[in-house]
């Protein structure tokens, strides 16, 4: 806890709630902006407290209206520099574009490198996000967190771990699966996966055997599900017990909450770097991890300049 001087904690209209959780956190209120949109859409926002010489921590996430979302962050970072804020830190959990990371085609751009540079030009000291989609991008970051010691510590409360098996949904997120695995001393499968077209998936293999075991699929992020929902139903088809999957982003977009009832998954566990509320009183699979524990650790150790590397491997209390 933080005795509030010389820190500052806002929000933005993305993710409030995650805002008040860190805030309790820290045992800080969150400070008083106004955030308004004028009648042809353009964000306004005025900081209603003084900043001068403030550690200021300025919390929005990359959901909902993200464009909306982005522009609020770089306004009020823009206008806490321009108050004299000593230092500025956006806390983004999921960051904006992250998919959007490299050059797949003639003349594509690296939004993911904009966004960045957008925030750095707004007057950004510091940037605290979560489980990046590609793990080239953090060279833009400060503070890149994962979620996986929060995961472990779920897996290890919640399932009997000699019978479970981490299962990655493609070949990318190996490393990611073969990690967990290794540090919860289980076993390890992968699908390999072809892709027509983005976001629609043609054909899946299985590498590994599963039969008989919990498979716990995990993947950085859900959008439609439609992935993570083939799998399911190849592991069951593999002869599983159960099938679970813990993914860090719960976008879930178009029908994905339908297909995520129709399908052979147990749960969806998400962490809450996305609001969760309405998902979860339309869809009763989905689960949710809270990481604002983790976040709020962060801001309090970036304060105070003491180690962060403690919290990617161990879960605050």
């Amino acid at each position: 806890m933080l005795n509030g001087s010389g820190i500052k904690i806002f929000t933005g209209t993305s993710h409030p709630e995650l805002a008040e959780i860190i805030a309790r956190r820290l045992g800080l209120p969150i400070g008083k902006a106004e955030v308004t949109k004028s009648g042809i859409g353009e964000t306004g926002v005025r900081i209603v407290e003084s900043v001068r010489e403030d550690d200021v921590y300025i919390i929005n996430t990359g959901c909902g209206q993200i464009n909306t979302a982005l522009m609020e962050l770089c306004i009020m970072i823009h206008a806490c520099k321009i108050a004299s804020a000593k230092r500025i830190t956006a806390v983004i959990p999921l960051f904006p574009y992250a998919r959007q990371d490299k050059k797949d085609k003639s003349r594509a751009p690296i939004t993911a490198k904009l966004v960045a540079n957008m925030i750095q030009k707004a007057g950004c000291d510091h940037v605290i996000t979560m489980d990046l989609h590609a793990s080239q991008i953090q060279g833009f970051f400060d503070v890149p967190l994962f979620a996986e010691p929060s995961v472990l510590n779920y897996i290890r409360t919640t399932f009997d771990i000699s019978n479970v098996i981490i299962v990655s949904p493609d070949a990318g997120g190996a490393k990611r699966a073969t990690s967990m695995a290794d540090r919860l001393g289980v076993d390890f499968a992968l699908f390999h996966k072809e892709r027509k077209k983005a976001n629609e998936v043609s054909r899946m293999v299985l590498v590994g055997h599963v039969r008989g075991k919990t498979a716990i699929l995990v993947d950085d992020m859900a959008d439609t599900c439609g992935t993570l929902c083939l799998a399911a139903h190849h592991l069951a088809e593999a002869g599983v017990d159960k099938v679970y999957a813990i993914v860090t982003h719960g976008i879930l977009s178009g029908n994905a909450l339908t297909e995520v009832m129709g399908s052979a998954l147990e749960k969806l566990i998400v962490t809450n770097t996305l609001p969760q509320r309405d998902n979860q009183a339309k869809c009763s699979k989905i689960e949710v991890i809270d990481i604002g524990a983790v976040l709020g650790e962060v801001i309090r150790r970036s304060h105070y300049g003491e180690s962060v590397s403690k919290l990617f491997h161990e879960v605050p209390y």
